[in-house]
């Protein structure tokens, strides 16, 4: 069975890697049939987008005043998605996963005014994170926050940029936050490399305390690849132990509407006695199946859990995503 399961997990993503690179496709190709996309997705992702953007640009004229500018490229989107995730040995889970930004320009330029779905500080432990499979797997549903930051304008590739900001976590009873994030970007020498740091520190009245940075080096090694190692350290003061994961990462472009990402992860704990507690690689499929509307991913890992003495474990996650905003974007690899 386990054989017949790898061989399955194997397949799979190599049929879809070799379709996709043996069609060039332009933008504007879909997957979809012509006829039933017109008559009932487009029109159903136009009423939604439109709604989306009607309302960001409500929230931003009130708050902008005399500043606002309805001209103002508005990025504002609602994210719907459908997840079907195996782990060998857990059987077979799913979830619907609702993620959205309201993007506020005018008010950006002078106080931000922050409505985010899962922020960082709601997500876990790195382990819980994990690869990402199931964006929602065992998480308090009700994580949007609502608050306002303070932006130092300045070029993080010359200065340290930072933000301080304090709101409310949107559920009852209502939880304030508080916190401070600070990011900076290098190039190293004169080659391509670049070292890009993200820092934040975060007060949440129900949770506590809480900690995280994260170094990211990369480079491009093509037009079409490019090569990531990323540590991140995090403490959360639910858990009061100290947590890290280690990525190096290539992604691959294979085509305007797919791509491809390959990663060897490990994620550990504790400060005093420090232990690996999963060893895993995955290899993501993405593809645009309908012009920056509709996106699907395949998702095949191979995890060698402490838990489990290091056998070898495999997952799966198939996962189906749709965007609505006015715009249609694709920058979602």
């Amino acid at each position: 069975m386990k054989h017949g399961i790898t061989f399955l997990c194997a397949s799979s993503l190599l049929a879809l890697s070799l379709h996709a690179a043996a069609q060039p496709l332009q933008d504007g190709d879909s997957d979809l049939p012509d006829e039933w996309a017109e008559e009932h997705l487009e029109p159903f992702r136009t009423r939604i987008g439109n709604w989306v953007d009607n309302t960001s640009r409500n929230i931003d004229a009130f708050f902008g005043g005399d500043y606002y500018s309805a001209s103002s490229r508005n990025q504002s989107y609602l994210r719907l998605g459908q997840e079907i995730d195996w782990m060998e040995g857990d059987g077979v889970s799913g979830d619907t996963s609702i993620r959205y930004r309201i993007d506020l320009p005018t008010t950006e330029e002078r106080l931000r005014l922050v409505i985010e779905s899962d922020p960082d500080e709601t997500q876990g432990t790195l382990a819980d994170e994990g690869s990402g499979r199931l964006y929602n797997d065992q998480r308090d549903r009700s994580n949007s926050i609502l608050g306002l930051d303070w932006l130092e304008r300045r070029d993080k590739r010359e200065h340290w940029s930072n933000r301080f900001g304090a709101g409310v976590r949107l559920r009852l009873p209502i939880d304030p936050y508080v916190r401070f994030t600070s990011e900076r970007l290098w190039d190293i020498g004169y080659g391509p490399w670049q070292l890009e740091s993200f820092n934040r520190l975060s007060w949440f009245n129900n949770a506590g305390y809480s900690a995280r940075t994260q170094w990211d080096l990369g480079r491009p090694l093509s037009n079409r690849r490019h090569l990531r190692f990323i540590s991140t350290v995090q403490w959360r003061e639910e858990e009061d132990t100290l947590e890290y994961s280690e990525v190096a990462e290539l992604n691959q472009r294979i085509n305007k509407r797919s791509a491809l990402r390959h990663s060897a992860i490990a994620v550990g704990e504790s400060a005093s006695h420090p232990r690996m507690t999963d060893y895993y690689l995955q290899t993501r499929y993405r593809r645009d199946l309908h012009k920056g509307i509709l996106f699907g991913d395949v998702i095949p890992e191979l995890h060698f859990q402490r838990d489990t003495r290091y056998d070898p474990r495999w997952a799966m996650t198939l996962r189906l995503e749709m965007y609505f905003q006015r715009e249609i974007s694709r920058d979602y690899f």
